[in-house]
């Protein structure tokens, strides 16, 4: 192999690993917008996360499909009076993994509430979530989310649980 070969190939190695990290930090990105989109009820922010016929599962409360879905949630009385009333949606870094133009995910998500009476914050629910992500004209999009309520229940804690790899012992 020639010097301008291994070049070659350590420029193409590097253009990879270059992409692969833009794909990690756009999917984490777009994560990152949902609190602030929804606890500011920006209701169409919301829903453009979403690819067109994305869905959204707020285990056991609330199926969601498509775009029209997530907007009318975030614009509804519940969710509004949630906001009204002091509320953050606090999602963490997910775990991803992608594959082509698709990835999957976990993570958690805290839903934080105000009490005036108390004069302090506190966690209401803390979710598991599953994501799946794809990519689009627009970039990347979440394809679907899954959000489940941490209450002991064993499939949710199973949500958390890291993918079997191939080739992989972890």
């Amino acid at each position: 192999m020639s010097e301008i070969d291994d070049l070659r190939a350590v420029v193409e190695a590097l253009a990879a690993r270059v992409h692969a990290l833009e794909d990690q930090v756009e999917i984490t990105q777009l994560v990152a917008q949902y609190g602030p989109a929804v606890d500011s009820g920006s209701g169409d922010a919301a829903a453009a996360l979403w690819t067109e016929d994305g869905s959204f599962d707020a285990v056991p409360h609330l199926e969601m499909r498509g775009r029209g879905d997530i907007a009318a949630m975030v614009h509804g009385p519940g969710h509004q009076s949630l906001i009204k009333n002091g509320c953050g949606h606090v999602l963490t870094v997910p775990h991803i993994e992608v594959d082509g133009d698709e990835a999957t995910g976990r993570s958690y998500a805290l839903n934080i509430r105000w009490d005036p009476a108390a004069d302090r914050f506190w966690v209401a629910r803390v979710s598991a979530n599953t994501w799946r992500w794809k990519r689009t004209d627009e970039g990347w999009r979440v394809a679907e989310r899954i959000n489940a309520n941490l209450d002991g229940t064993g499939e949710h804690r199973e949500m958390l649980a890291p993918s079997p790899r191939k080739g992989s012992n972890s």
